[in-house]
């Protein structure tokens, strides 16, 4: 990989890693925040995310959500767990992208691709391109020991 490489895939971890600690953080530190009013306003798979935004439900989905998108920020920051965390990530926007969607009524700034979108697919980057081994934790983590011995941890790390 081109120092080049290295630089931009090393800038795009961090600012992705700034932009989710962002909007998680805020959401830990806000004690009325709550995914109640987006989980209810759902256009697609609307009875799955009506049954997250069931009362006894609905405080795990808002910590899943606070800490998913804090530890995500925090992961991608320090460049540990990166194919791990982008993966859960891409997950979790996809989650974000279906209840704004009504197909096939157009929104009006994105045609199918939205912002959820393209976060996805950028995380999906960084999962495949091992940016965490890009002065990243993961290039230290990975010579452990214990990585030598448990191959499959090795592969979390990216």
């Amino acid at each position: 990989m081109t120092s080049f490489a290295k630089i931009s895939l090393f800038l795009l971890r961090l600012g992705v890693g700034w932009f989710m600690l962002y909007a998680g953080i805020t959401k830990v530190l806000n004690p009325e925040w709550s995914a109640a009013g987006y989980l209810k306003g759902a256009k697609t798979f609307a009875g799955l995310y009506q049954w997250f935004a069931q009362p006894d439900i609905l405080p795990i989905i808002n910590f899943i959500n606070e800490w998913g998108l804090t530890l995500l920020g925090v992961s991608l920051l320090l460049g540990i767990f990166v194919r791990l965390s982008s993966v859960l990530g891409a997950v979790l926007m996809l989650l974000y992208y279906f209840p704004v969607l009504q197909f096939p009524i157009i929104p009006p700034h994105s045609y199918i691709v939205d912002d959820h979108i393209i976060n996805a697919l950028v995380l999906v980057v960084l999962a495949s391109m091992q940016a965490g081994r890009v002065w990243g934790l993961d290039s230290w983590c990975a010579r452990l020991p214990l990585c030598s011995r448990c191959p499959r941890i090795r592969s979390l790390f990216g």
